[in-house]
C-alpha cells in the first residue's frame, strides 16, 4: 500500500529531526518538533512507536541512549556516521527513475516539512545541524571500455563481435553475439545475449572483453525473446561461478549495517565495541575492496590476506 503524503511528510521530518541533533531528544522534545503529530501524548505515543518501526524496517538505524547519567528518560537519534550510504552504483534504467524522483523530490513541498524540524529544534535551544536533503545525485559508473559501445547495441538491437577470455583459459576467442541486455551485479558489469557461434543463451563479464567491440549488423536486427530475464541470467551465471569466497572483517558495533544483512555469521570480537563478521564476496572483485576501503576505520580486513592488502592500498591512496 502506497505511502500517504501526510505520513511521508511526518516521517521525513521525523528522520531529519533525528539525524540533525546532536543529542538524543525525548519523546516529548520530539513531538514539539515534529509536525503531524496528535495533541493527545497517549496517541502521539501509539503513532511514535509505529513511527520508529517504520524506520528501522527501512533500514535506517535509530538509536536509543541518555546524554548524560543523570537524565531520567532515554532519548532517540539517527547516527549521522551509520545513516550515511556509500556511493549507490546504478544500472542504466536505474539511474533514469532515481534521476527523475530526485528532480521530483527537489520540486516538492516535502522540504518544507524538513526545513520546519530544523526550525522548530532550534527554537526549543536544541543544537541541529543543517543537513541537505535529500541531495541526490544519481552517477553511472563503469570503467569497462566495452560498456558503451554494448549499451549502444543493446539500445539499438544490432548484433556484435568482440573478443573474450573465459575464465581459466590463457587465449581470447572471438564471439558473435545478438545483446539483450547489459546489467550489473556486485559490483561487474554483464552483458546476456544470444551466441550465434553456440546457438545458445551466454553471459559474458564485461571486464573479459578486449580490445574493441565491433558492430556486425544493422540496427533493429536483434530480437529479444519474450520472457527474458537478464538479471536473472546472470545471478544463475554468477552463483555457479566458482570464483567466489568468504572474507573475515573486524566491524564497529554502530556501523557496517548493510554488511551486516549478507553475513554468514556474527560474533563479538575480543576488543569491546566491535563484532567479527564472515562475509560472501566474488574474490575477484576490485569493487568489493573498494566497499570495504569505503568504510574507512570502522571495518577492518582480517582475511584473505590479499583482500587485506588491496584494501589498505586503496586507503592510503585515498590519505595521498
Amino acid at each position: 500500500m502506497a505511502m500517504s503524503r501526510r505520513k511521508t511528510e511526518r516521517l521525513l521530518s521525523l528522520v531529519v529531526c533525528l539525524l540533525s541533533a546532536r543529542r538524543y531528544l525525548t519523546a516529548s522534545q520530539i513531538r514539539a518538533a515534529v509536525p503531524g503529530y496528535p495533541d493527545s501524548f497517549d496517541a502521539f505515543k501509539r503513532m511514535f512507536e509505529r513511527d520508529k518501526d517504520e524506520l528501522r524496517e527501512l533500514g535506517i538505524p535509530l538509536e536509543t541512549g541518555t546524554n548524560s547519567a543523570t537524565d531520567d528518560e532515554a532519548g532517540y537519534r539517527i547516527p549521522r556516521q551509520a545513516y550515511e550510504l556509500p556511493e549507490i552504483r546504478l544500472e542504466p534504467d536505474e539511474a533514469v527513475m532515481v534521476g527523475l524522483a530526485a528532480r521530483a523530490w527537489r520540486q516538492a513541498e516535502l522540504s518544507g516539512a524538513a526545513e520546519g524540524a530544523l526550525l522548530k529544534l532550534r527554537a526549543a535551544g536544541i543544537d541541529a545541524e543543517d543537513t541537505t536533503q535529500p541531495g541526490i545525485e544519481p552517477r553511472l559508473q563503469t570503467g569497462e571500455a566495452a560498456f558503451g559501445p554494448l549499451w549502444e547495441a543493446v539500445k539499438d538491437k544490432r548484433p556484435v563481435s568482440f573478443s573474450y577470455v573465459a575464465a581459466g583459459r590463457s587465449a581470447a576467442q572471438q564471439r558473435q553475439l545478438e545483446p539483450w541486455g547489459v546489467v550489473s551485479r556486485r559490483g561487474r558489469w554483464y552483458v546476456v545475449g544470444y551466441d550465434r557461434d553456440r546457438g545458445a543463451e551466454r553471459v559474458f563479464r564485461l571486464s573479459r572483453i578486449h580490445g574493441a567491440v565491433s558492430f556486425t549488423g544493422k540496427a533493429g536486427s536483434v530480437t529479444v525473446p519474450d520472457g527474458t530475464d537478464v538479471r536473472a541470467a546472470v545471478h544463475d551465471w554468477d552463483i555457479q561461478s566458482p570464483a567466489r569466497g568468504t572474507c573475515v572483517l573486524r566491524v564497529r558495533q554502530d556501523a557496517g549495517f548493510g554488511l551486516r544483512r549478507h553475513q554468514l555469521s556474527e560474533q563479538p570480537a575480543d576488543e569491546p565495541g566491535w563484532d567479527i563478521l564472515e562475509v560472501e564476496y566474488a574474490s575477484d572483485s576490485d569493487w568489493w575492496a573498494e566497499h570495504l576501503a569505503s568504510f574507512g576505520a570502522d571495518v577492518v580486513v582480517l582475511e584473505p590476506a590479499d583482500l587485506r592488502e588491496a584494501v589498505i592500498g586503496r586507503l592510503k591512496g585515498a590519505l595521498a
